[in-house]
């Protein structure tokens, strides 16, 4: 039964503004750190946001750092990507990850995270 699930992807055109969502459980729901990534077509799977339950620390990759928000929700067990200033480089499916491990360290890595959606795909074009 655990489970994550993205929602929220959508076409946008370059320069536009999406918000997308993952739900969780009480059992896919992470208490320490949760992560977007993304698999552009092409490329390989990077990690691009994370987020430590406890204080909200986060951190973001060089390629979306300035642009996205990542936030979450704990008592609608929702973790958020709030993309700004879209370009077509960010096209690609987005998935959410939890972790199990109690470590408040939230690396960009996807050895820390145990639990992950289906993905979703955003699509942006110029």
């Amino acid at each position: 039964q655990a489970q994550l699930m993205e929602s929220g992807g959508a076409p946008v055109q370059a320069g536009g503004s999406l918000t997308i969502a993952c739900a969780g459980t009480e059992s896919t729901y992470s208490r320490y750190c949760m992560a977007w990534f993304r698999q552009a077509p092409g490329k390989e799977r990077e990690a691009i946001a994370s987020i430590y339950r406890r204080d909200r620390t986060t951190r973001y990759a060089d390629s979306v750092k300035g642009r996205f928000t990542i936030s979450q929700d704990n008592e609608k067990k929702t973790l958020y990507l709030q993309m700004n200033a879209l370009q077509p480089e960010d096209t690609g499916v987005y998935y959410c990850a939890s972790s199990r491990s109690p470590s408040a360290d939230c690396v960009l890595g996807s050895w820390l995270y145990h639990d992950w959606g289906q993905g979703t795909l955003v699509n942006v074009s110029s």
